[in-house]
């Protein structure tokens, strides 16, 4: 299978062959990451792409030229997608993460409380989500290793303090640093040209968390985001101190990621719908179901039976019906293969 490299990698590339520093070097793989196309034909690529990120790290951290912060390059992925929680100091960006999750992130009123990110698992029905509750981005704060974790991961949260008047202010710092670092927050995840550089920008997938929806003028500025940012965001009405609108978030969350649940049976048995069920990328197949179970099943297939669920949208006419390796799948069908 071709690679199909597209060409903002293939500059992504280009400027690693001529970076002069370690730190440069890590940047320009960071960026080549975030932007290989993700299939069967660059496996060996991604592979070696990480292979020298970690080599670099190492030789980053053995130099002593990075601080404890800094050598925090990355967080493991966990559950079934990555999520950033992004924003400027002390807009609740801690809060939203222990609201969300069981992860108790220190908490105060002083600005660049987290240095480090803060990983969480958020649950939702039956899989768990992974957020990460990065340090605050400002003028001020703002270290190379906190993009790579932007670009890699699935979705970015903006967090806007709806009680504060500074609000724009900061909401419009946070976006021209990322911008500075060439990445623009944006409804959708793709790469544009920069008229003003000769450099593409990376467009993170990103929604907009109005938190502090229980503050005095909440209200109001939350009526300022919807006419400012409406067209470019989905934006959340929440309250990390009272929990509103929690629910909607997680949902949020789950569908933004594209996400579906996928469960499994044997033959002649009943389908386990309490158990963790495989989560894959909407437009998934039978045959990447089979790839996740076990790799020598993509070999070995021989046909499938499908169920649906009470709860999935129908991609069969009947239970039971027997489909070919390339049917694409609904959130809750019952898979059952045969090998």
């Amino acid at each position: 299978m071709p690679a199909n490299l597209t060409p903002q990698y293939l500059a992504a590339e280009q400027r690693f062959k001529q970076a002069t520093t370690t730190q440069e070097k890590i940047e320009a793989l960071e960026e080549m990451m975030a932007l290989i196309p993700k299939h069967k034909g660059t496996e060996k690529l991604q592979a070696d792409l990480r292979r020298r990120l970690a080599r670099l790290r190492n030789e980053a951290e053995k130099k002593g030229g990075v601080s404890r912060a800094s050598a925090m390059y990355s967080v493991p992925r966990e559950g079934a997608g990555q999520i950033v929680i992004l924003g400027a100091p002390n807009v609740g960006k801690s809060s939203l993460l222990a609201r969300m999750t069981k992860a108790t992130p220190e908490i105060a009123d002083y600005p660049f409380t987290t240095r480090l990110p803060q990983p969480g698992m958020m649950p939702f029905e039956n899989i768990q989500i992974q957020l990460v509750d990065m340090p605050p981005i400002s003028i001020h704060l703002y270290e190379p290793w906190m993009g790579g974790i932007v670009r890699q991961a699935d979705l970015s949260l903006l967090v806007a303090d709806l009680g504060r008047d500074t609000m724009l202010d900061e909401i419009d710092e946070v976006l021209s640093v990322l911008s500075n670092a060439r990445i623009q927050l944006t409804g959708k995840s793709s790469v544009i040209a920069d008229p003003d550089k000769d450099l593409p920008h990376l467009q993170c997938h990103a929604l907009m968390v109005a938190n502090k929806l229980d503050k005095a003028g909440a209200a109001e500025n939350l009526n300022i985001l919807k006419e400012l940012f409406a067209e470019r965001f989905e934006i959340i009405p929440f309250s990390a101190s009272t929990g509103e609108g929690a629910d909607v978030l997680r949902k949020t969350l789950f569908e933004r990621l594209g996400l579906i649940r996928i469960y499994t049976k044997a033959p002649g048995k009943k389908a386990d719908l309490t158990g963790t069920p495989y989560t894959l990328k909407h437009g998934s197949t039978v045959i990447d179901v089979a790839r996740a179970v076990h790799r020598d099943f993509v070999h070995t297939l021989k046909f499938a039976k499908i169920w649906s669920s009470e709860n999935s949208h129908r991609s069969i006419k009947f239970n039971g019906q027997m489909v070919e390796r390339s049917h694409q799948l609904e959130d809750g069908d019952i898979l059952e293969l045969h090998v």
